[in-house]
């Protein structure tokens, strides 16, 4: 791979072993060594769970903050209980 690619094979040993981040135009070399093609796809919201703030967006602000408190002090309590448990 190191050849086909012109990269070193230090180079190659550190990307696949996840030690390096390679720049796009490295994993576009690389692909293209493997005979594959590299797309990159923008996912709008990924890793977001909109279920869970859907339910909130009726709500006034103030509403919002009152239930951000409730679990705020919820946390908290989870928090206490947990140290005490040590």
């Amino acid at each position: 791979l190191a050849k086909r690619t012109g990269i070193s094979q230090p180079m190659i040993s550190s990307i696949e072993r996840g030690l390096q981040d390679p720049r796009y135009s490295t994993l576009e070399r690389i692909f293209r060594a493997c005979d594959l093609e590299l797309d990159v796809v923008n996912v709008a919201g990924g890793g977001v769970d909109r279920t869970q703030f859907m339910s909130t967006l009726p709500l006034t602000p103030e509403e919002r903050l009152r239930r951000s408190v409730v679990a705020t002090r919820a946390i908290n309590a989870l928090v206490r209980n947990a140290r005490r448990v040590r």
